[in-house]
């Protein structure tokens, strides 16, 4: 059958969600006046496709599509830099971040660099004792390894402590980063980050790992040593898909050709974790969201962020094996810790009735590495933005997640000078505290997000791309639709409206609370449903009824298949 999203939440929202059809966009009758089909010329436009020339792009993403990396701010310069601590024989210290998107740009940049001649260092950050970002204990570290230079991935643009500490001590600093900037950098500092300020790069919305592929084609290319593209787009693909940017633009190029150099990946390390986590191609953004970048992001968030950039440089097949089975352990591991800290904060949260506009609970039995991707996961379940913290004596580390209309990030900046830190992207951001603060910081928060939001972002709904027919789910709209792919932010798994639809007989359950079952329509058309997590809701399939669902194809018995996401009587 279809595969199945990994860790699902199997929390029942308080709300029924309403259904809404997606607005016809105004650029779909110029798309379907060029012959594409009405429901695929709504989909294109809705994903800022205007003309002709532009779904070509779109359904056919290429290296062509690119743009030049020295459009972007700084890039030169960096480029210069980094070109004169090759002609010096100086060493170069990467400090990157404990995620995939920061890991994945490490990897990357070191490997380019030592391709290119460079001696390289790279230093990650312990999450569990140092926290994320650039700082000055980084400095110390890099001078004590015979540094001269620093190039920051994926961190850095709110570390101007950190940069001054290191022009200070006589070491030059490159910032490569794509969060949003929090303040002037010293001027010496270098930065490449298609965000600050006076930047005009035409894609502001690279992932780190995108970054690093920029930078390391165009050192490449100016030290006479260039690379084959593909092998580090199947790098760059990693963070770009795990860090949830718009897989659009640029970024679509990145995630589409990196997904396809992967099947041809020969690296020890992509291989083995590939295997461990039980995939064969073709892959998609979904493998990497779901069953590679987890396994990566397991290492920073419970351990060592040094063992998954171990496996992505590793020489030594028998080395990789090694590490990908850790990996997959700490996962494991990790999946236990973050159940935890859901069905808590989940239990507490829904206490209060009303919910607030904002969701905001701590504790001290969290662990602070996974309190980022529980948020995450509240944020989705209750349609609430979710904040939520680890308490570790008087100091409270966490993450939230946000919700498709409400840019958190913004919202929260105005009590930016009451924290400690504080940083990250519209809709996710990272931030500690003190944790007396707490309690009147979570009462601000909450009056301050009723007052300024509308009560129509905090409403749970589904916003569907298709109706049609049951006759209308065919194999050939299902490879229609997998030419859109790779799906992501900003370019979702369309959802699919169909029925009325009758049960021809029982569902079949099966695994841990999951089924699938045979359908009929109206119009005499059959179809197949799939429902992970969907047992406890088996009745909602009696009688007639109408379903919203994703159409894939069925990988075990062929053909297509509606993977269910809500269904009503019709």
């Amino acid at each position: 059958m279809g595969r199945r999203p990994a860790e699902a939440c199997a929390g029942v929202p308080p709300e029924t969600p309403r259904w809404v059809a997606a607005p016809p966009p105004p650029a779909a009758a110029d798309l379907a006046s060029c012959g594409f089909p009405p429901w695929l010329a709504a989909l294109l436009a809705r994903r800022g496709v205007a003309d002709r020339q532009a779904a070509g792009c779109f359904l056919t993403p290429s290296l062509d599509q690119l743009h030049d990396p020295f459009l972007l701010a700084g890039m030169g310069a960096a480029v210069a830099r980094l070109q004169a601590a090759r002609e010096r024989g100086e060493r170069v210290a990467i400090v990157g971040d404990y995620d995939v998107d920061g890991i994945s740009a490490t990897a990357l940049l070191a490997a380019v660099l030592g391709a290119c001649g460079l001696g390289v260092q790279p230093i990650l950050p312990d999450r569990l004792r140092e926290g994320y970002g650039f700082q000055p204990l980084h400095v110390e570290q890099a001078r004590g390894l015979g540094c001269r230079l620093i190039l920051t991935a994926d961190c850095g643009s709110s570390a101007g402590e950190a940069v001054a500490a290191a022009l200070a001590a006589g070491l030059d600093v490159i910032v490569t980063d794509h969060h949003l900037p929090a303040g002037d950098l010293p001027a010496e500092a270098i930065q490449v980050n298609p965000r600050q300020a006076g930047c005009s790069y035409p894609f502001p919305d690279l992932a780190a790992a995108g970054l690093a592929f920029k930078l390391g084609t165009a050192l490449a290319g100016r030290c006479g040593r260039p690379l084959d593209p593909v092998r580090l787009l199947r790098v760059a693909c990693l963070g770009t898909i795990a860090d949830m940017v718009p897989l659009l633009g640029e970024n679509r190029v990145i995630a589409a050709l990196g997904l396809r150099g992967l099947e041809e990946s020969r690296s020890h390390g992509l291989c083995a974790l590939i295997q461990q986590a039980g995939l064969r191609p073709p892959f998609s953004a979904a493998d990497v969201g779901y069953r590679l970048g987890p396994r990566l992001n397991a290492a920073g968030r419970l351990h060592d962020a040094g063992r998954a950039l171990e496996l992505l440089l590793s020489r030594d097949r028998a080395r990789a094996r090694e590490l990908a089975a850790e990996l997959d352990g700490w996962n494991r591991e990790r999946q236990a810790e973050e159940l935890q800290v859901v069905e808590q904060a989940r239990r507490r949260l829904l206490e209060r009735r009303p919910l607030p506009a904002i969701l905001v609970d701590w504790s001290p039995d969290w662990h602070k590495g996974v309190v980022g991707v529980a948020a995450g996961r509240i944020a989705k379940e209750l349609h609430r933005p979710t904040v939520l913290l680890s308490v570790e004596g008087a100091l409270a580390t966490g993450s939230g997640r946000s919700v498709p209309d409400v840019a958190l990030h913004a919202f929260l900046a105005r009590w930016r000078p009451r924290l400690r830190r504080f940083g990250g992207h519209a809709q996710a951001i990272g931030l500690s505290l003190d944790q007396h603060l707490l309690p009147e910081l979570r009462d601000e928060w909450e009056r301050s997000a009723s007052a300024d939001w509308e009560p129509g972002w905090l409403e749970p709904r589904h916003v569907y791309e298709l109706e049609l027919p049951p006759r209308a789910v065919s194999a050939e709209l299902v490879t229609e639709l997998c030419r859109l792919e790779p799906f992501g932010q900003g370019n979702p798994r369309p959802l699919l409206r169909t029925g009325p639809l009758r049960l021809r007989r029982p569902p079949r359950r099966f695994g841990k609370g999951h089924l699938s079952a045979e359908a009929e329509g109206d119009d005499g058309a059959r179809v197949a449903l799939l429902g992970w997590s969907w047992a406890a809701r088996a009745d909602d399939l009696a009688g007639r009824f109408e379903v919203l669902a994703h159409a894939e194809h069925d990988s075990w018995n062929g053909g297509p298949v509606l993977r269910l996401v809500d269904s009503r009587p019709a």
